[in-house]
């Protein structure tokens, strides 16, 4: 697989990498088993970004991978973890909580769960509006100094946090989600993070699944899947959203590539220091995700996704409302 380095720091990951809440978490029911022989597969063809968060289960997800890891060459492995929350006694999430105390504690669980002594990038999951940036920066430099982080990163932040946050402390990454239907980023956030040296991490490349052409209706999913109560996929916002699928199946197929290959391959197209983390519970769709990497089209067909791009208006917001509020925008 190839490598890339996504910030200035040092930080060097694998091209595609690979989110893990899915496993866990959300999207219908879990099979660790199986879950187990994904990250094996990853680990051996190379797919060496992990990413996962203590709030994906909560803490499942973490032990998950912790236990995978057992018996394999941690330094392969590059594992990306969050904090954010606090937690009730039953593991449900009472609110935000990024106070130098609370991200102490927050580390710990981490590291047992995960079964190391290091995590290699540490994001901020969502920004806590009650705990100044530099507060919770400070803490997360202490830990670098500490050895148990080498990077530190912050998810779905505006510019202000980010120039903020990284006058503290260098940000090797900010993670956001970044897709073909979801490019809000490309305005202000994206240049600021080129300006400051700062990798993107973009999670849900292939918009949850959608992109992927392989999800014509909500009814596939599970009943417990968290996305029959995202926006997007609403029965009338998937349909009109399924013309966009469908134009790029087309631009696919006569390439002789998927469609997750094209959006994956589009994003990696849009700079050296961009990584996507598509999630996957399947060693097929593993395997179609890191090919992405090798995908070449010619100029056309990237000017006939610029052009279906730039004309057309996704139905349905990009979370929740409650989720949106969580969402900062601070210039």
């Amino acid at each position: 697989m190839l490598k890339r380095k996504p910030g200035r720091q040092g930080l060097e990951v694998s091209a595609v990498g690979l989110g893990c809440m899915g496993m866990s978490w959300l999207y219908g029911k879990a099979d660790d088993a199986e879950s187990i022989r994904v990250l094996h597969h990853a680990f051996d063809i190379g797919v060496n970004f992990w990413d996962t968060a203590e709030t994906y289960g909560p803490f499942r997800n973490e032990e998950l991978i912790g236990r995978a890891l057992k018996g394999k060459r941690r330094e392969a492995v590059i594992l990306a973890t969050k904090f954010a929350w606090r937690f009730g006694p039953n593991n449900e999430q009472l609110g935000l909580d990024s106070s130098p105390a609370h991200i102490k504690w927050s580390i710990e669980g981490s590291l047992k769960r995960l079964g190391t002594d290091y995590i290699d990038l540490y994001y901020q999951h969502r920004l806590d509006p009650k705990t100044p940036i530099e507060d919770t920066m400070g803490a997360l430099a202490d830990l670098v100094k500490e050895g148990k982080v080498r990077y530190v990163g912050l998810s779905e932040v505006g510019p202000g946090t980010i120039r903020r946050a990284h006058a503290v402390h260098p940000l090797s990454a900010v993670q956001s989600e970044y897709s073909l239907w979801t490019r809000g980023i490309e305005e202000k956030v994206l240049p600021a993070l080129r300006e400051l040296g700062i990798g993107l991490v973009a999670y849900s490349p292939v918009g949850r699944g959608f992109l992927t052409g392989k999800l014509t209706n909500a009814s596939q999913l599970d009943e417990t899947d968290w996305r029959r109560n995202h926006p997007r996929f609403q029965a009338e916002n998937m349909a009109h959203n399924s013309q966009l699928v469908d134009a790029v199946k087309r631009i696919a197929e006569s390439h002789r590539v998927t469609a997750a290959q094209v959006a994956l391959a589009w994003l990696l197209g849009k700079g050296s220091d961009i990584v996507p983390i598509p999630g996957t519970k399947r060693i097929s769709y593993l395997d179609e995700n890191a090919a992405a990497a090798d995908v070449r089209l010619p100029e056309s067909a990237w000017a006939e996704v610029r052009n279906l791009i730039s004309s057309f208006e996704v139905a349905g917001a990009r979370y929740p409302e409650a989720a949106l509020k969580m969402l900062d925008t601070t210039e």
